[in-house]
């Protein structure tokens, strides 16, 4: 079970560190850097959250066949994350600190797809849900701060390269419940 705890947290951490990287980039300016974390992690939190309610709903309509389509869910994202050209990512991600409202709460959402992968393969994962999604948010929190501070300092390459990570994880997630799956 820890084992598919680390690899549900760890592309998460890592494209919450290439997103909050990219605004240590864009200059976000220190004063800021809380109200971005609390809400990146907000959203972190309850992305997975949503995915579950949507997720199970489906699961009991679609039966045995629910965790075939989970998997595919999970490799699909990791397969976007890992090659998806988003040119306009950095842009979006830097008004992410200058927005309020409902229209942060649109930004925050479109920037938190794979939480919302995530959630929807709880039922496969058989994860407790409290634990793991207390431990998205500490994660959220806290590479959300490092990723800011360091941003700055960081190379585009670096960024890319830790997003390009993440898509990689998802895949490799979705490839060893997919086995799993097929050995059952």
């Amino acid at each position: 079970m820890l084992a598919k705890v680390i690899a549900l947290v760890l592309p998460l951490g890592l494209d919450t560190f290439a997103v909050a990287a990219a605004l240590g980039v864009a200059g976000l300016a220190p004063s800021r850097r809380m109200r971005v974390s609390l809400l990146m992690t907000g959203f972190e939190a309850g992305m997975p959250l949503v995915g579950l309610a949507l997720g199970a709903p489906l699961g009991r309509a679609i039966g045995s066949a629910a965790d075939y389509l989970a998997v595919a869910v999970l490799f699909a994202f990791g397969l976007y994350t890992l090659f998806a050209a988003d040119d306009g990512e950095e842009e979006r991600v830097a008004r992410l600190a200058d927005l309020s409202g409902w229209r942060a709460g649109l930004l925050g959402i479109s920037i938190s797809l794979d939480e919302l992968a995530v959630g929807f393969t709880f039922g496969l994962l058989r994860l407790p849900v409290v634990p793991v999604i207390v431990l998205i948010a500490a994660q959220a929190f806290v590479v959300s701060q490092l990723g800011m501070r360091l941003g700055a300092r960081l190379s585009e390459r670096v960024r890319e390269g830790a997003e390009r990570l993440a898509g990689v994880a998802l895949v490799g997630l979705g490839v060893v419940l997919l086995a799993e799956k097929l050995a059952a």
